[in-house]
């Protein structure tokens, strides 16, 4: 399964199980035996910056000056 096909499946069981992308990934993981950890490669750059956008909007992510947006750590 390459990045994108990775992402299309993320982003359709998110609106699925009416949940985040995080949750989503982490669901994914869960009902095909993965380690979440394993996965970060597959994430599409797009699928990141909507993740990325979730977490500042639930204020997951922190700012600082010379980053006011936070970073993902993937």
């Amino acid at each position: 399964m390459n990045s994108k096909e990775f992402s299309q499946k993320i982003e359709r069981l998110a609106k699925e199980k009416r949940c985040s992308l995080m949750d989503a990934i982490l669901e994914f993981c869960k009902e095909n035996d993965l380690d979440p950890g394993t996965v970060g490669s597959m994430v599409s750059k797009s699928l990141k910056e909507k993740i990325k956008a979730d977490a500042i909007e639930l204020k997951l992510l922190k700012g600082s000056a010379s980053m006011p947006q936070g970073k993902l750590p993937l």
